[in-house]
C-alpha cells in the first residue's frame, strides 16, 4: 500500500505551477477589463489544479498498465513502481476529475456561463484520453496539441470569460504564451523519455521529430511565448517586464541544446514550471500597472 508521501509524489506537485499560471494570466486580463472576481478566480484555480492532478494520476495508471514506465528514469510513478494498485490510482484520477467538475459547476453557476459545462466535459475527456483508452492520443504525438489547447487556451480564456464575460487581446496573448510554455515543459519531459518511449511504442511528438529537432523546439516555444506578451507592449509598455524571464529561460534552453539526457533533464522540468509561473506573475503585474 502506497504511503501518503508516495501519493503526493504521484500527484506530481512540481507540475502544479502549469495549472496555476493560466489562471493568474486569465485573471490579470479580467482585471485589465475592470472585471476581476476573486472568488471566480479561486474556483478556476481549483478546477485547473484538480484537472492537473487528475491527468497526472491518469497518466500514471495508463502508462503503468501498458508497461511504459517499466524502465522509467523520470519522477516516481505509483503503478510503475508497484507502490499502488492500478485500480486505486485510477480511482484517484476520477476523484480528482470529479472534484474539478464540482468546482467547475459552482463557477459556471456564479458566472452564468452554463455553456462552459460542455467545455469542462471535453476537458475531462481529453485529460483521460491523453494516455487512457484504446487509442490514447498521447501515444500518437498529439499530446502537445492537447496541452496547448486545454492548459493554455481553455484554462486562460475560460478564467477571463467567467469573470469579465468577454475576451481581449491580453487574454489571447497570455493564453498562447502559457500554452507554449506548458508545451515546452512537455517537450523536455518527452525528450528525456525518447529511448523508453520508442521501445514502448509511444510515438510522442518528440519521438516523431527526433532528438535534435525536439530539443531545438524548446527555446523556440519559450521565445515565442515571451514575444506574444511583448506584442502587447505598444498599448501597455509594462509588458516589457516579461523580458526579465530571458536570463531564466537561457539556462534550461542551454541544457536542452547541449544534448543532456536522462535524469539530467529533470531539473529542466522544474525550471520550466517556474518560468511559466514567473511569466504569469510578471504578466499580472504589467496588467495592474497598465491600468493604474
Amino acid at each position: 500500500m502506497a504511503t501518503t508521501a508516495q501519493w503526493i509524489h504521484g500527484a506530481r506537485p512540481r507540475t502544479l505551477p502549469m495549472a496555476i499560471a493560466p489562471v493568474i494570466v486569465g485573471s490579470a486580463a479580467a482585471y485589465g477589463l475592470g472585471s476581476f472576481r476573486p472568488l471566480n478566480a479561486l474556483l478556476a484555480a481549483l478546477v485547473s489544479v484538480m484537472l492537473q492532478v487528475g491527468v497526472n494520476y491518469a497518466n500514471d495508471y495508463s502508462d503503468g498498465i501498458r508497461g511504459t514506465d517499466d524502465n522509467r528514469v523520470g519522477p516516481f510513478r505509483l503503478v510503475g513502481s508497484g507502490a499502488a494498485a492500478p485500480g486505486a490510482v485510477k480511482r484517484a484520477a476520477f476523484l480528482s476529475f470529479g472534484a474539478a467538475g464540482l468546482f467547475g459547476l459552482i463557477l459556471v453557476a456564479l458566472s452564468g456561463t452554463w455553456w462552459l459545462i460542455i467545455l469542462g466535459a471535453l476537458s475531462v475527456l481529453a485529460a483521460w484520453g491523453y494516455t487512457g483508452g484504446k487509442r490514447p492520443y498521447g501515444y500518437l504525438g498529439l499530446g502537445d496539441l492537447f496541452v496547448f489547447v486545454f492548459f493554455g487556451l481553455v484554462a486562460t480564456l475560460g478564467t477571463t470569460y467567467t469573470q469579465a464575460l468577454t475576451l481581449n487581446a491580453s487574454a489571447w496573448a497570455g493564453a498562447v504564451a502559457t500554452g507554449l510554455i506548458a508545451d515546452a515543459l512537455l517537450m523536455a519531459n518527452n525528450v528525456r523519455d525518447i529511448p523508453t518511449d520508442r521501445i514502448a511504442g509511444k510515438r510522442t511528438l518528440a519521438v516523431r521529430l527526433g532528438d535534435r529537432a525536439a530539443r531545438r523546439s524548446y527555446p523556440a516555444m519559450v521565445g515565442v511565448a515571451i514575444l506574444a506578451a511583448l506584442l502587447l507592449a505598444p498599448s501597455n509598455p509594462w509588458m516589457l517586464l516579461v523580458l526579465v524571464l530571458v536570463p531564466a529561460a537561457a539556462g534550461p534552453s542551454r541544457t536542452m541544446l547541449s544534448g543532456t539526457a536522462g535524469p539530467g533533464l529533470i531539473p529542466v522540468l522544474q525550471q520550466t514550471g517556474f518560468i511559466n509561473l514567473g511569466f504569469s506573475v510578471l504578466f499580472g503585474v504589467a496588467e495592474v500597472l497598465g491600468r493604474a
